[in-house]
């Protein structure tokens, strides 16, 4: 007997082909989309604002979070699936059997598992949950262009540049495409001079070095500087010719590799990842979710303001096919070991305190299990962990209804954790930034998960 999916009900009475339409977001009168600047915001709650660095880990392809984070025990076993739920650390608090080790930390991070957005496609959820929007801008398609918004780093280093002229974020071990890049990974109306530095190569493999931050031996700093001053010369008479925004950003990125080659000497050196002591190397997992964490905290330990880690290649968490046995085998065991000793490695560092991590996929996964033991794409609902930067851990805020379906509390959107991430860094999510066209733009339209901080 297969177990009938019935539709959210709510004093509204709207059901799942009108949330699948409108977007779940417009039915409890919360924040849509973007607004332009000059309109008016409602008053959004105080954060803390003490985060120095932002660590986003991106389970690309959406985990199952009623198979991770938010088990229905009672559930049927056709919506329940394979995985019972085992006690953490925090009484009243369970989750997969699959972490043991992130179950012993969890009063150090919060779940929240109300996630909800409308749109259900890998591409453009991924713009959503990476930039902080709840709705695709002008001009935006499934394909990453000059029209989407800007992810975290890029908004950063538009809002709050750094003093040394280093980008405000990292994005690795890997880009997100397929066949064409994923938006939310650039500065996307902003221009490519908001860009992160990104990382497409595996941390965990043997000859891992960045070769483009390293000089040529016969190279010294006095030579690069004179063929930077014949550059700016150049750039000069081609500037006379035409002052377009492409030719712009194309000298800003000339300066921002300069800048890494000569004086960002901490940043390289957090890039050499032979200086970590091998126990420490050993206790993330040699393995790419391992070290890709691992290589995230000296990132922090440098000053990176945001880094992105995806916890593998495009998709890696779609699991259609053979979800219970991909999360028991291929997924879980090296994102639990990469990511509590992430957390243990933060707090022994007193990083925790001035860190924001955050844990999320693009969206969640059917609450019916299909034929081939997989689930397929679900945004109705789906979790998001946080932990350190004055997140209050050892609890769970909202819940989904018996069938991990659908918010049962109030539902957050990629806007709202948008707003929670420009917050946290201290920045006022209601800025006005200006596009490449000299368009002006509300940041974010969000409001920050105030309950991590009660």
């Amino acid at each position: 007997m297969r177990f009938a999916i019935r539709p959210h009900q709510h004093r509204l009475g709207i059901s799942r082909k009108e949330f699948l339409q409108v977007g779940f977001s417009g039915l409890l009168g919360l924040h849509v989309g973007h607004l332009r600047a000059g309109t008016t915001a409602e008053a959004r709650p105080a954060a803390p604002g003490r985060a120095k660095s932002v660590i986003l880990v991106f389970c690309t392809g959406a985990p199952a979070h009623q198979d991770i984070w938010d088990l229905k025990p009672a559930a049927p076993a056709e919506v329940r699936g394979e995985f019972l739920p085992v006690d953490t650390n925090v009484p009243g608090i369970q989750i997969t059997p699959h972490l043991p080790r992130l179950a012993k930390l969890a009063d150090k991070y919060a779940i929240v598992r109300s996630m909800t957005h409308s749109l259900p496609g890998h591409e453009q959820a991924t713009h959503f949950m990476l930039s902080g929007v709840n709705m695709l801008p002008a001009g935006a398609t499934h394909m990453a262009s000059r029209d989407d918004w800007p992810c975290y780093a890029s908004g950063v280093q538009y809002l709050k540049p750094r003093a040394d002229g280093l980008p405000s974020g990292v994005l690795l071990p890997t880009y997100l495409h397929n066949g064409y890049g994923f938006s939310g990974q650039n500065g996307g109306f902003l221009g490519s001079k908001f860009d992160p530095w990104q990382l497409t190569r595996d941390p965990n493999a043997a000859d891992f070095r960045l070769q483009e931050l390293d000089l040529l031996p016969e190279l010294t700093v006095d030579r690069l500087s004179d063929r930077r001053s014949l550059l700016a010369k150049l750039d000069d008479k081609r500037r006379d010719l035409a002052a377009t925004a492409t030719a712009q950003d194309r000298s800003a990125r000339f300066d921002n590799a300069f800048t890494l080659l000569t004086e960002g000497a901490r940043f390289r050196e957090a890039f050499n990842l032979d200086a970590e002591p091998a126990a420490s190397r050993d206790h993330y997992g040699r393995h790419a979710f391992g070290q890709s964490l691992l290589l995230a905290r000296r990132l922090v330990e440098a000053g990176m303001p945001v880094v992105q880690a995806n916890m593998g290649s495009m998709n890696n968490w779609d699991t259609h096919g053979s979800n219970f046995a991909q999360l028991k085998d291929r997924l879980l065991p090296p994102l639990d070991q990469g990511l509590a000793a992430l957390l243990e490695d933060l707090k022994a560092r007193g990083l925790l305190d001035e860190t924001l991590v955050v844990v999320t996929g693009e969206f969640g996964r059917t609450p019916q299990i299909n034929a081939g033991a997989g689930r397929d794409h679900w945004s109705g609902v789906f979790s998001a962990v946080f932990a350190g930067a004055g997140v209050r851990g050892g609890q769970v805020i909202g819940a989904s209804d018996a069938q991990a379906a659908w918010p049962a509390t109030r539902g957050w959107y990629p806007a709202d954790l948008g707003a929670t991430v420009y917050s946290a860094l201290g920045i006022d999510a209601d800025s006005q930034i200006i596009d490449r066209l000299g368009r002006p733009h509300r940041l974010n339209a969000g409001e920050i998960i105030s309950p991590l901080y009660g």
